[in-house]
């Protein structure tokens, strides 16, 4: 009689624990998309051009950007190199940010000297859908911005 009672506190924790995440699972797949800032920022670091200049193909920015209608709509770069930049028809200088709101689901490709290609696309998807869409959504974003986690 008393191991089955020295299991119970460990089998009440579990079911605590389990319960606990179900929870949370229901709410990110549930609860509406609210985040602090609707930016979504890309940095050139000082020395890509004299990195490309060198021969280096320095890749900083991605060939594909996607953002999220009505919650992560708005580019913003900031140029953090000794030399101007060119996204689409804007000159970028140094220490100069661009902010760039996108308010239709859309596909837009731009001239972008920063990036090796001389391309960049900017895809604006639409809002996730509640259930499995958002949850999905949410776990791809915290793993994308978390990339530190990979080096505990």
């Amino acid at each position: 009689m008393s191991t089955q009672r020295s299991y119970k506190p460990a089998a009440i924790a579990l079911g605590l624990s389990a319960a606990g995440l179900a929870a949370l699972c229901a709410w990110a797949a549930l609860a509406p998309i609210a985040l602090a800032s609707r930016d979504e920022l890309f940095e050139i670091p000082n020395g890509t051009w004299a990195r490309r200049m060198a021969g280096d193909k320095v890749e900083i920015l991605p060939s594909e950007i996607h953002l999220t209608q009505g919650a992560n709509d708005v580019l913003l770069l900031r140029n953090k190199d000794s030399v101007p930049q060119i996204f689409g028809p804007v000159l970028i200088m140094p220490g100069q940010s661009f902010r760039l709101p996108f308010e239709t689901v859309s596909v837009n490709d731009f001239a972008c000297t920063a990036h090796a290609s001389g391309q960049m696309r900017v895809v604006v998807d639409a809002p996730p859908a509640a259930g499995w869409p958002r949850l999905k959504w949410r776990a791809l974003r915290a793993w994308a911005h978390a990339p530190h986690l990979l080096s505990i």
